[in-house]
């Protein structure tokens, strides 16, 4: 098929984001989350949906995982026809799941990769089954140009608590041992002010703080989610791990005082993606 022209005469061509990952059926976290995230940011979106949810602010009332080989064949429509400058991975709840993804990623050759290990949700309710971890360690971490863990993530998958910014310092290098070139190691369930997270970058052995102040608001719900669409986002666009991430720390700081002021719902409201379009 001929691509369509812009009518000078060149062809126009779109930053392509996919997000693998659970669906909430509130639009605050999940797919919903990171397509509002890439739209946002200039990108296209794209989305291979790993999970259904029934969602809200108060939190996940079931899940209905959806079969390893529809993820496989959603996966290659996206790859075969339109590829992906840069992938962003969420919810993937089981092993099975976490397999077929990375046979999936390393088949396409996929790039720019950036992982957020959702374990639990923010209202404790549990979305990765026990026997996935030790298959997302074997087969996901090593594929990844970012992981995004918060600090109960790293906490499982390091196998000890992860306490001050030394300790974060530590923990974000001990994750890349598993084979990410980097690892954003996130502060936020952390109790005081400072909501600073951690960037290691594994290829130059070196750790960046990145400060900001935490925003006292109720409306959290998807802000793990959001910040590695981001960061897939920025990623596209071609901007190095470094940059990316920082813009995207920006970003996800922006949209929590933005969505600060609003009530949805009776619970964790979300945070406000488009604040640079309406308020």
């Amino acid at each position: 098929m001929q691509a369509l022209s812009d009518g000078s005469g060149t062809n126009r061509h779109y930053k392509r984001a996919l997000t693998i990952a659970g669906s909430d059926s509130g639009g605050g976290a999940g797919i919903q989350a990171d397509l509002k995230t890439f739209s946002a940011l200039g990108c296209y979106g794209m989305s291979v949906v790993t999970a259904l949810t029934a969602q809200n602010t108060t939190g996940v009332t079931g899940i209905h995982a959806v079969p390893p080989d529809f993820v496989v064949q959603q996966m290659a429509a996206v790859f075969s026809d339109i590829g992906a400058d840069a992938v962003k991975i969420g919810m993937l709840y089981s092993a099975e799941l976490i397999q077929v993804v990375a046979d999936g990623l390393r088949r396409h050759e996929a790039a720019n990769i950036v992982l957020d290990p959702v374990m639990v949700a923010q209202s404790g309710d549990k979305l990765l089954q026990d026997a996935a971890i030790t298959a997302l360690k074997d087969h996901l971490l090593p594929l990844a140009t970012v992981l995004t863990p918060n600090l109960p993530e790293a906490a499982v998958l390091l196998g000890r608590e992860v306490n001050g910014l030394d300790g974060m310092q530590a923990a974000a290098k001990s994750l890349a041992a598993f084979g990410s070139r980097s690892v954003l190691l996130k502060g936020g369930h952390a109790q005081d002010d400072d909501s600073s997270d951690v960037l290691y970058i594994a290829d130059e052995d070196r750790c960046v703080v990145l400060e900001d102040r935490r925003v006292r608001t109720a409306n959290t719900h998807g802000t793990g989610c959001t910040l590695s669409s981001a960061i897939a986002a920025y990623l596209a666009k071609g901007e190095t791990t470094a940059t990316a991430v920082r813009n995207a720390k920006v970003y996800i700081g922006e949209a929590i005082r933005a969505g600060a002021p609003y009530r949805l719902g009776h619970g964790s409201g979300p945070v406000h993606h488009f604040f640079s379009f309406w308020s």
